[in-house]
């Protein structure tokens, strides 16, 4: 079934962006919201035919990786986007995840240097990623006064 506050934040996402961005910013979302780290949305359009856009993320371990593709899974498919091919899975140090117009990778941060992705596309644009995906709404934080004593 799915989890409905990420269904509700997805699908706001989905509805304020037009295809395929909207699907890409989409996934970010879903990424960060599960605390990816080093996000990056490459913006392929013009440089060639696979994809529009390319995302890249780390997660921390395989459970994170498999759980972020998951829900990314699943919330695309919702939205309309359809399954091309999901690579990697058994072992979650990169998991590719085709969703015909936006290609999304997932890895262990080992896996990514290894691999270097990103200077791939050091020639492509990127979309920035809304700091809000990353914390929320943002809020007041309340500064602390370092010489207030809480004992």
């Amino acid at each position: 079934m799915g989890n409905p506050y990420i269904q509700k934040e997805v699908s706001k996402i989905i509805d304020a962006d037009i295809y395929p961005k909207n699907m890409a910013l989409a996934a970010a979302w879903i990424m960060a919201h599960f605390k990816g780290v080093n996000l990056k949305i490459y913006d392929c359009q013009e440089s060639t035919s696979l994809c529009d856009y390319n995302i890249i993320g780390s997660a921390e371990n395989t459970i994170q990786a498999k759980t972020m593709v998951d829900e990314i899974q699943e919330n695309l498919k919702r939205a309309g986007a359809r399954l091309v091919s999901l690579e990697g899975v058994t072992q979650g140090e990169w998991i590719l995840l085709d969703m015909g117009d936006v290609i999304i990778h997932v890895f262990q941060e080992q896996a990514r240097d290894y691999f270097d992705l990103d200077s791939l596309w050091t020639e492509q644009n990127q979309i920035e990623i809304p700091q809000e995906y990353y914390f929320g709404k943002s809020e007041e934080i309340k500064e602390v006064d370092p010489t207030e004593n809480y004992f």
